[in-house]
């Protein structure tokens, strides 16, 4: 059956909020893990993963980095009014918009919007940081600052505040900048955490290394959009957000070096359909597109016509393009939905959080173990897990494959 004509009532379970993390553990990988292979589920814990992980694995990690993308502005009559920054104007590459000096403009969620007019100008001054936000439009938000000098990475530093998802029902605290981020961000840009690499530590990754692991990064900066429940009643009727992706050349030629000799393991949903997406990208360049950047829509897989390469053809595919015209990096965009009956390219498993009825998230889970993904997130339920963002993790197995703990 085509994704779009998926009910999205078919993925739902009850979740009740006592359930819901609120507060990340004193420990990162003290956080339970829950490992699923061919039908059968073992509770560990996340200290234990380089026991669970074979020795031949390649574990794919999102390096990004989640920024105080949340501003907060009163009106002179006192309304609240906050702001999420999603992406610069015009979609350009946030790389280049963060760097920005004395003014720039951002596509937002606004809280509180009817109370701010559009023309409308409000300030905010904190550490010698003078800021103005005038709306202008439905979504689009104009910010300039003083001193001008200062980056908008630096603005957002100073008066932003980490964007913890709503689910989370209190104010973020200091300590929330270093949890709502991994080990190994390095590239700002998300307005949302890679959740389950939160569990990774020095430690863990150092074994892992030691055993013979092998680990490579890609960049996805994540959107508010990733785990916001899917509201259409059918799957057509949803619009898939769009996220920016970079790769590295070299990631590439580590993914196209694994291939056959061992499994590779998304960590993290975003890391996974930015996994994915290369593939359909290379299925572009096969089938003569030449872009000057990857841009993957929602509905790529299900509206083929022609035959599709192998995984290691499409991959073989976007690194002799981007080697043949000099780029050291695969850059662009996704929108790539993945729901049951997608075939995966790349990953035979992934590690991942627990998600949100109805949610894009869960259609991956879903597409991953088939109807299987009932009896995960039933056992999970069953025996305490803690859910969504500071929650609790898994490790999950494609049904159509196994893999060994050597």
């Amino acid at each position: 059956m085509h994704p779009r004509h998926l009910s999205i009532a078919d993925l739902t379970y009850e979740l009740p909020e006592s359930r819901i993390a609120q507060q990340p553990l004193a420990e990162r990988d003290a956080s339970r893990l829950l490992v699923y292979r061919s039908g059968s589920i073992e509770d560990r814990f996340f200290h234990e993963l380089p026991g669970v992980v074979p020795a031949n694995a390649l574990l794919v990690l999102n390096d990004t980095r989640v920024v105080n993308a949340r501003l907060i502005f009163h009106r002179s009559t006192g309304a609240r009014i906050e702001v999420l920054c999603l992406e610069p104007e015009r979609s350009r590459p946030v790389e280049q918009a963060f760097a920005d000096r004395g003014s720039g403009s951002w596509k937002c969620f606004i809280g509180n919007a009817k109370r701010w007019k559009e023309g409308e100008v409000m300030v905010v001054e904190q550490d010698g940081l003078k800021v103005k936000a005038m709306r202008n439009g439905d979504a689009l938000v104009h910010f300039t600052w003083e001193p001008a000098e200062r980056t908008f990475a630096e603005v957002l530093e100073v008066i932003g505040h980490v964007p913890l998802p709503p689910y989370m029902k209190r104010p973020d605290a200091a300590a929330d900048k270093e949890r709502y981020n991994t080990v190994f961000a390095k590239h700002d840009g998300s307005v949302a955490a890679p959740t389950a690499s939160l569990h990774l530590t020095e430690r863990i990754l150092s074994e892992l290394e030691r055993k013979g692991v092998k680990t490579m990064a890609l960049t996805l900066h994540v959107g508010a959009g990733t785990f916001l429940p899917v509201k259409s009643a059918m799957m057509a009727d949803h619009a898939m957000h769009h996220e920016q992706v970079r790769v590295p050349l070299k990631a590439l030629e580590v993914l196209a070096d694994q291939l056959g000799k061992g499994p590779v393991v998304a960590v993290g949903t975003t890391a996974l359909r930015n996994l994915e997406s290369i593939y359909w990208h290379g299925v572009k360049l096969i089938h003569g597109s030449i872009p000057d950047i990857m841009d993957i829509g929602q509905w790529e897989p299900y509206d083929q016509t022609k035959p599709l390469p192998t995984s290691a053809e499409a991959l073989d595919a976007v690194i002799t393009r981007l080697r043949s015209s000099g780029q050291e990096k695969l850059s662009g965009w996704t929108q790539l939905l993945i729901a049951p009956g997608y075939s995966f390219r790349f990953v035979d498993g992934l590690i991942t959080n627990f998600h949100q009825p109805q949610s894009t998230l869960l259609l991956i889970v879903a597409a991953l173990l088939g109807p299987d993904w009932r009896s995960v997130y039933d056992h999970a339920l069953w025996n305490d897990y803690r859910f969504l963002s500071y929650g609790d993790g898994s490790l999950l197995w494609r049904s159509d494959r196994s893999s060994s703990t050597s």
